[in-house]
Protein backbone atom coordinates (compact mmCIF):
# COMPACT_ATOMS: atom_id res chain seq x y z
CA UNK A 1 0.00 0.00 0.00
CA UNK A 2 2.61 2.35 0.69
CA UNK A 3 4.28 1.83 -3.25
CA UNK A 4 1.04 2.56 -4.37
CA UNK A 5 0.34 5.65 -2.32
CA UNK A 6 3.73 7.03 -3.78
CA UNK A 7 3.42 6.35 -7.14
CA UNK A 8 0.02 7.89 -6.98
CA UNK A 9 1.81 10.57 -5.19
CA UNK A 10 4.05 11.03 -7.90
CA UNK A 11 1.40 10.99 -10.90
CA UNK A 12 -0.59 13.60 -9.44
CA UNK A 13 2.88 16.15 -8.76
CA UNK A 14 3.63 15.88 -12.89
CA UNK A 15 -0.38 15.74 -13.69
CA UNK A 16 -0.98 19.16 -11.90
CA UNK A 17 2.79 20.42 -11.92
CA UNK A 18 3.85 19.90 -8.32
CA UNK A 19 0.69 20.36 -6.75
CA UNK A 20 -0.27 16.54 -5.79
CA UNK A 21 0.82 14.68 -2.62
CA UNK A 22 3.91 16.46 -0.92
CA UNK A 23 7.32 15.19 -0.80
CA UNK A 24 9.27 14.02 2.23
CA UNK A 25 11.32 16.66 3.43
CA UNK A 26 15.51 15.55 4.61
CA UNK A 27 17.62 17.82 5.40
CA UNK A 28 21.43 16.46 4.51
CA UNK A 29 24.21 18.56 6.71
CA UNK A 30 27.63 18.63 4.43
CA UNK A 31 30.80 18.16 6.62
CA UNK A 32 32.82 20.71 4.38
CA UNK A 33 31.75 23.62 1.62
CA UNK A 34 30.56 22.55 -1.68
CA UNK A 35 33.10 20.77 -3.52
CA UNK A 36 33.61 17.10 -5.05
CA UNK A 37 33.81 15.35 -1.96
CA UNK A 38 30.02 15.62 -2.12
CA UNK A 39 29.30 15.16 -5.76
CA UNK A 40 26.83 12.14 -4.92
CA UNK A 41 24.07 13.46 -3.03
CA UNK A 42 24.40 17.15 -5.55
CA UNK A 43 24.34 14.18 -8.71
CA UNK A 44 21.19 12.73 -6.80
CA UNK A 45 19.67 16.15 -6.49
CA UNK A 46 20.33 17.24 -10.14
CA UNK A 47 19.49 13.75 -11.64
CA UNK A 48 16.03 13.55 -10.10
CA UNK A 49 17.39 10.43 -8.44
CA UNK A 50 15.58 12.23 -4.97
CA UNK A 51 12.39 13.29 -6.75
CA UNK A 52 12.38 9.77 -7.64
CA UNK A 53 11.99 8.25 -4.43
CA UNK A 54 9.27 11.20 -3.30
CA UNK A 55 12.20 13.51 -1.26
CA UNK A 56 12.90 16.81 -1.01
CA UNK A 57 16.38 17.05 -0.70
CA UNK A 58 17.73 20.33 1.34
CA UNK A 59 21.82 20.26 1.01
CA UNK A 60 23.44 22.30 3.37
CA UNK A 61 27.06 23.07 3.04
CA UNK A 62 29.72 22.82 5.49
CA UNK A 63 32.60 25.32 6.99
CA UNK A 64 35.30 25.71 9.23
CA UNK A 65 32.76 26.82 11.76
CA UNK A 66 30.08 24.73 11.18
CA UNK A 67 30.55 21.42 13.40
CA UNK A 68 27.87 18.55 11.53
CA UNK A 69 27.48 17.13 15.31
CA UNK A 70 26.47 20.58 16.81
CA UNK A 71 23.87 21.06 13.72
CA UNK A 72 22.36 17.46 14.15
CA UNK A 73 21.94 17.89 18.06
CA UNK A 74 20.25 21.49 17.29
CA UNK A 75 17.70 19.86 15.14
CA UNK A 76 18.78 21.64 11.62
CA UNK A 77 19.54 17.98 10.05
CA UNK A 78 17.77 14.85 9.68
CA UNK A 79 21.08 13.31 8.37
CA UNK A 80 24.72 14.58 8.52
CA UNK A 81 28.35 13.71 6.60
CA UNK A 82 30.94 13.46 8.81
CA UNK A 83 34.43 11.45 9.65
CA UNK A 84 33.99 8.55 11.96
CA UNK A 85 36.14 9.64 14.60
CA UNK A 86 34.77 12.98 14.54
CA UNK A 87 31.32 10.94 14.81
CA UNK A 88 32.88 8.33 17.96
CA UNK A 89 33.63 11.31 19.95
CA UNK A 90 30.73 12.86 19.58
CA UNK A 91 28.80 9.68 20.71
CA UNK A 92 30.96 8.97 23.76
CA UNK A 93 30.46 12.51 24.65
CA UNK A 94 26.24 11.75 24.62
CA UNK A 95 25.12 12.40 21.20
CA UNK A 96 24.34 9.36 19.67
CA UNK A 97 25.22 9.37 16.56
CA UNK A 98 24.37 5.97 14.23
CA UNK A 99 26.42 5.57 10.56
CA UNK A 100 23.58 3.95 8.49
CA UNK A 101 25.95 3.92 5.10
CA UNK A 102 29.43 4.55 4.40
CA UNK A 103 30.07 5.49 0.69
CA UNK A 104 34.20 6.21 1.09
CA UNK A 105 35.47 2.82 1.22
CA UNK A 106 39.16 4.16 1.77
CA UNK A 107 40.68 7.18 3.45
CA UNK A 108 41.78 9.92 1.03
CA UNK A 109 44.28 11.41 3.86
CA UNK A 110 48.22 11.82 3.45
CA UNK A 111 50.86 13.15 5.20
CA UNK A 112 53.09 15.28 2.62
CA UNK A 113 56.94 16.38 3.65
CA UNK A 114 59.44 18.24 1.45
CA UNK A 115 61.84 15.53 0.04
CA UNK A 116 64.53 18.41 0.89
CA UNK A 117 64.02 17.62 4.58
CA UNK A 118 65.51 14.21 4.81
CA UNK A 119 62.43 12.60 5.61
CA UNK A 120 62.57 9.46 3.28
CA UNK A 121 60.36 7.00 5.88
CA UNK A 122 58.40 6.98 8.99
CA UNK A 123 61.83 6.94 10.95
CA UNK A 124 62.92 10.42 9.63
CA UNK A 125 59.98 11.94 11.53
CA UNK A 126 61.92 12.32 14.96
CA UNK A 127 62.40 15.87 14.90
CA UNK A 128 60.85 17.06 12.18
CA UNK A 129 58.07 19.95 12.66
CA UNK A 130 54.20 17.88 11.16
CA UNK A 131 51.64 20.06 10.35
CA UNK A 132 48.43 18.20 11.51
CA UNK A 133 44.68 19.20 11.13
CA UNK A 134 42.77 19.43 14.52
CA UNK A 135 39.35 19.46 15.65
CA UNK A 136 38.63 15.64 15.31
CA UNK A 137 41.05 15.09 12.52
CA UNK A 138 44.24 14.61 14.34
CA UNK A 139 43.48 11.29 16.16
CA UNK A 140 44.66 9.16 13.08
CA UNK A 141 47.94 11.53 12.85
CA UNK A 142 48.04 10.55 16.93
CA UNK A 143 47.08 7.23 16.89
CA UNK A 144 49.81 6.16 14.22
CA UNK A 145 52.15 8.32 16.27
CA UNK A 146 51.67 6.37 19.06
CA UNK A 147 52.04 2.72 16.95
CA UNK A 148 55.43 3.95 15.64
CA UNK A 149 56.55 5.21 19.25
CA UNK A 150 57.49 8.86 18.40
CA UNK A 151 56.66 11.64 20.77
CA UNK A 152 54.30 14.40 19.84
CA UNK A 153 55.86 16.72 22.36
CA UNK A 154 58.85 17.97 20.48
CA UNK A 155 62.66 17.09 20.92
CA UNK A 156 65.10 15.18 18.82
CA UNK A 157 62.92 11.66 19.48
CA UNK A 158 60.07 13.23 18.95
CA UNK A 159 57.97 15.61 16.22
CA UNK A 160 56.45 19.06 17.16
CA UNK A 161 53.53 19.02 16.11
CA UNK A 162 52.09 22.10 14.04
CA UNK A 163 48.45 22.50 14.79
CA UNK A 164 47.64 23.36 10.74
CA UNK A 165 44.73 25.58 9.24
CA UNK A 166 42.99 24.06 6.34
CA UNK A 167 45.47 25.01 3.66
CA UNK A 168 49.39 24.12 2.97
CA UNK A 169 51.43 27.49 3.80
CA UNK A 170 53.57 25.62 6.02
CA UNK A 171 54.71 23.28 3.88
CA UNK A 172 55.10 26.17 1.39
CA UNK A 173 57.04 28.92 3.57
CA UNK A 174 59.22 25.60 5.00
CA UNK A 175 57.18 26.08 8.55
CA UNK A 176 56.95 22.52 8.87
CA UNK A 177 59.00 19.39 6.74
CA UNK A 178 55.04 17.96 6.30
CA UNK A 179 51.71 18.90 6.34
CA UNK A 180 48.10 16.98 6.48
CA UNK A 181 46.66 16.70 3.03
CA UNK A 182 43.96 14.85 1.20
CA UNK A 183 44.63 13.26 -2.08
CA UNK A 184 41.47 14.61 -3.64
CA UNK A 185 42.57 18.05 -2.23
CA UNK A 186 45.27 19.69 -0.35
CA UNK A 187 47.75 17.50 -2.01
CA UNK A 188 47.01 19.14 -5.47
CA UNK A 189 47.38 22.79 -4.30
CA UNK A 190 50.85 21.87 -3.07
CA UNK A 191 51.53 20.77 -7.14
CA UNK A 192 49.77 24.22 -7.99
CA UNK A 193 52.08 26.50 -6.28
CA UNK A 194 55.11 25.25 -8.08
CA UNK A 195 56.59 21.87 -6.10
CA UNK A 196 56.70 18.91 -7.92
CA UNK A 197 55.62 14.89 -7.08
CA UNK A 198 59.54 14.54 -6.99
CA UNK A 199 60.29 16.85 -4.77
CA UNK A 200 57.52 14.92 -2.13
CA UNK A 201 57.39 12.34 -0.38
CA UNK A 202 53.58 11.17 0.38
CA UNK A 203 52.86 8.63 3.45
CA UNK A 204 48.93 7.88 3.07
CA UNK A 205 47.33 6.21 6.07
CA UNK A 206 45.86 4.01 4.04
CA UNK A 207 49.52 2.94 3.33
CA UNK A 208 50.49 2.97 7.25
CA UNK A 209 47.39 1.11 8.42
CA UNK A 210 46.33 3.70 10.61
CA UNK A 211 43.52 5.52 7.54
CA UNK A 212 40.01 5.51 10.10
CA UNK A 213 36.76 5.55 7.87
CA UNK A 214 35.82 9.17 6.51
CA UNK A 215 32.61 10.81 5.03
CA UNK A 216 29.47 7.97 6.32
CA UNK A 217 26.35 8.92 6.92
CA UNK A 218 25.14 9.39 10.57
CA UNK A 219 21.80 10.11 12.16
CA UNK A 220 20.42 9.96 15.80
CA UNK A 221 19.96 6.52 17.28
CA UNK A 222 16.63 7.90 18.64
CA UNK A 223 15.34 8.83 15.03
CA UNK A 224 15.82 4.67 13.84
CA UNK A 225 12.78 3.54 16.38
CA UNK A 226 10.71 5.89 14.11
CA UNK A 227 9.29 3.67 10.89
CA UNK A 228 8.62 6.47 9.27
CA UNK A 229 12.48 7.84 9.38
CA UNK A 230 13.99 4.66 8.23
CA UNK A 231 11.39 4.39 5.48
CA UNK A 232 12.69 8.60 4.72
CA UNK A 233 15.82 7.41 5.56
CA UNK A 234 16.17 3.80 3.44
CA UNK A 235 14.97 6.12 0.49
CA UNK A 236 17.66 9.05 0.83
CA UNK A 237 20.14 5.99 0.92
CA UNK A 238 19.39 4.12 -2.27
CA UNK A 239 19.45 7.80 -4.03
CA UNK A 240 22.24 8.81 -2.65
CA UNK A 241 24.11 6.09 -3.64
CA UNK A 242 22.68 6.11 -7.04
CA UNK A 243 24.25 9.73 -7.21
CA UNK A 244 27.80 8.23 -6.18
CA UNK A 245 27.99 5.13 -8.55
CA UNK A 246 26.24 8.07 -11.34
CA UNK A 247 29.43 10.33 -10.09
CA UNK A 248 31.84 7.35 -10.57
CA UNK A 249 30.74 6.65 -13.81
CA UNK A 250 30.74 10.56 -14.96
CA UNK A 251 33.11 12.12 -13.04
CA UNK A 252 33.38 15.38 -15.23
CA UNK A 253 29.52 15.67 -15.82
CA UNK A 254 29.34 15.75 -12.21
CA UNK A 255 32.00 18.01 -11.03
CA UNK A 256 30.26 20.47 -13.13
CA UNK A 257 26.66 19.83 -11.20
CA UNK A 258 28.99 20.44 -8.15
CA UNK A 259 30.05 24.07 -9.99
CA UNK A 260 26.30 24.46 -10.89
CA UNK A 261 25.62 24.22 -6.42
CA UNK A 262 28.81 26.23 -5.78
CA UNK A 263 26.70 29.53 -4.63
CA UNK A 264 30.45 31.37 -3.38
CA UNK A 265 31.93 30.80 -6.68
CA UNK A 266 35.44 29.88 -5.13
CA UNK A 267 35.59 26.64 -7.08
CA UNK A 268 36.99 25.89 -10.34
CA UNK A 269 36.21 23.35 -13.27
CA UNK A 270 40.24 22.41 -13.24
CA UNK A 271 40.05 21.84 -8.96
CA UNK A 272 36.75 20.51 -9.03
CA UNK A 273 37.23 17.83 -12.04
CA UNK A 274 40.10 16.60 -10.29
CA UNK A 275 38.78 16.07 -7.28
CA UNK A 276 35.76 14.37 -8.84
CA UNK A 277 38.46 11.81 -10.58
CA UNK A 278 40.67 11.07 -6.87
CA UNK A 279 37.15 11.26 -4.29
CA UNK A 280 35.54 8.40 -7.51
CA UNK A 281 38.79 6.09 -6.14
CA UNK A 282 37.37 6.29 -2.82
CA UNK A 283 33.93 5.74 -3.03
CA UNK A 284 34.50 2.71 -5.17
CA UNK A 285 34.04 -0.71 -4.05
CA UNK A 286 31.45 0.87 -1.84
CA UNK A 287 27.88 -0.15 -2.58
CA UNK A 288 26.96 2.29 0.48
CA UNK A 289 27.18 -0.37 3.45
CA UNK A 290 29.28 -0.45 6.35
CA UNK A 291 32.27 -3.01 6.25
CA UNK A 292 32.00 -4.03 9.94
CA UNK A 293 36.23 -4.50 9.62
CA UNK A 294 36.73 -1.83 8.41
CA UNK A 295 34.61 -0.10 11.29
CA UNK A 296 36.65 -2.28 13.82
CA UNK A 297 39.89 -1.12 12.39
CA UNK A 298 38.74 2.82 12.88
CA UNK A 299 37.77 2.13 16.69
CA UNK A 300 41.21 -0.04 16.82
CA UNK A 301 43.26 3.01 15.63
CA UNK A 302 41.68 5.25 17.58
CA UNK A 303 41.80 3.79 21.39
CA UNK A 304 45.79 3.45 20.33
CA UNK A 305 46.38 6.90 20.37
CA UNK A 306 48.70 7.19 23.28
CA UNK A 307 47.86 8.98 26.45
CA UNK A 308 44.65 10.92 25.12
CA UNK A 309 43.09 8.71 22.73
CA UNK A 310 39.66 10.00 20.94
CA UNK A 311 37.49 7.03 22.24
CA UNK A 312 38.05 5.00 25.54
CA UNK A 313 35.75 2.44 24.63
CA UNK A 314 34.95 -0.07 21.65
CA UNK A 315 31.78 1.38 21.00
CA UNK A 316 31.01 -2.07 19.28
CA UNK A 317 27.62 -2.63 16.70
CA UNK A 318 25.48 0.32 18.68
CA UNK A 319 27.61 2.92 16.44
CA UNK A 320 26.48 2.08 13.16
CA UNK A 321 23.63 -0.18 11.53
CA UNK A 322 22.56 -2.39 8.31
CA UNK A 323 18.96 -1.74 8.96
CA UNK A 324 18.85 0.95 6.06
CA UNK A 325 21.25 -0.70 3.84
CA UNK A 326 19.68 -3.80 3.88
CA UNK A 327 16.43 -2.56 2.61
CA UNK A 328 17.87 0.25 0.49
CA UNK A 329 20.06 -2.10 -1.63
CA UNK A 330 17.69 -4.65 -2.18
Amino acid sequence: MKHLTTTLGLAAATLWGGAGLAADDVTLQLKWVTQSQFAGYYVAQDQGFYEEEDLNVTIKPGGPDIAPAQVIAGGGADVIIDWMPSALASREKGLPLVNIAQPFKSSGMMLTCRKDTGIEGPEDFRGKTLGVWFFGNEYPFLSWMSQLGIPTEGGEDGVTVLKQGFNVDPLLQNQAACVSTMTYNEYWQVIDAGLTPDDLVVFKYEDQGVATLEDGMYVLEENLEDPAFVDKMTRFVRASMKGWKWAEENPDEAAMIVLDNDATGAQTEKHQKRMMGEVAKLTAGSNGALDPEDFQRTVDSLLSGGSDPVITEDPGDAAWTHQITDEALN
